[in-house]
């Protein structure tokens, strides 16, 4: 029971960073589409800096309850199962999520430079980026229900 609720709150968390993920990158199209209205561009940074760190906070919470899934059978033999014994699955499904915490992570740098009046990129390449999470987020959904390796 208690391996179904860690891993109950792992995927909510999941879920939580995962709309910051996808929902920070359109601030940052409407923030180069803003033009030079301040009001508007005000609004939008301060929007994507609350939003930023919600994610990082939805992230952390997320990591700890899926590091207790991945190794908690150490410390709870009895209570959480090994689930990953000999399976290699894991070891891309993380590889995945660096690479959407790195994205995490560079959208939230362009996000502080646009902050600091440094041009962004164009609009129509920050919609195109926008659309990388959602690979990398099939990717890690595959491997999680597939477990192929």
């Amino acid at each position: 029971m208690l391996y179904v609720w860690i891993k109950s709150f792992h995927v909510v968390f999941v879920i939580a960073w995962m709309a910051t993920v996808f929902y920070l990158p359109r601030i940052l199209v409407n923030l180069a589409e803003a033009g030079e209205e301040p009001a508007v561009k005000a609004r939008l940074l301060l929007m994507g800096r609350r939003l930023y760190k919600f994610g990082h906070n939805m992230f952390g919470i997320a990591f700890l309850f899926g590091l207790t899934l991945w190794q908690g059978w150490r410390l709870w033999p009895s209570a959480l199962p090994n689930v990953v014994a000999g399976m290699h699955w894991i070891d891309a499904k993380l590889t995945l999520v660096a690479l959407l915490l790195v994205y995490f992570v560079w959208v939230g740098r362009l996000l502080k430079r646009s902050g600091k009046g440094i041009a962004l990129p164009s609009a129509k390449a920050l919609r195109w980026l926008n659309e990388l999470p959602v690979l990398l987020l099939l990717g890690v959904v595959y491997l999680v229900l597939a477990k192929p390796f």
